[in-house]
């Protein structure tokens, strides 16, 4: 794969997760949906091992929750996409 395809197949991924995850459905998932009806949801909570970096889309001094969720895409997008480059570095180097 060349840098260029590369670099559009980022920018693709960019670009979708600034503009399509404020679209999100903020309503919860199929599991927690049916732990919230039969009222046991409450049970599965327990306290974090670790701490997450971006919790619940939010960050702060940003209070339009489009933008925060927008920009939340877009680092997730390239946390994800240097680790995977990252790991295909690696991988690339240790076959040759």
């Amino acid at each position: 794969m060349s840098k260029r395809e590369i670099i559009f197949g980022l920018f693709v991924a960019l670009l979708i997760a600034l503009l399509l995850s404020p679209f999100a459905s903020s309503w919860p998932d199929g599991l927690e949906r049916v732990a919230e009806d039969k009222g046991f949801l409450e049970k599965g909570e327990i306290e974090p091992v670790l701490v997450s970096p971006i919790p619940d889309y939010a960050w702060p001094g940003i209070d339009n929750e489009a933008i925060a969720t927008s920009l939340s895409g877009v680092v997730g997008t390239l946390i994800v996409f240097g680790l995977g480059f990252g790991i295909a570095a690696i991988l690339k180097k240790n076959n040759l």
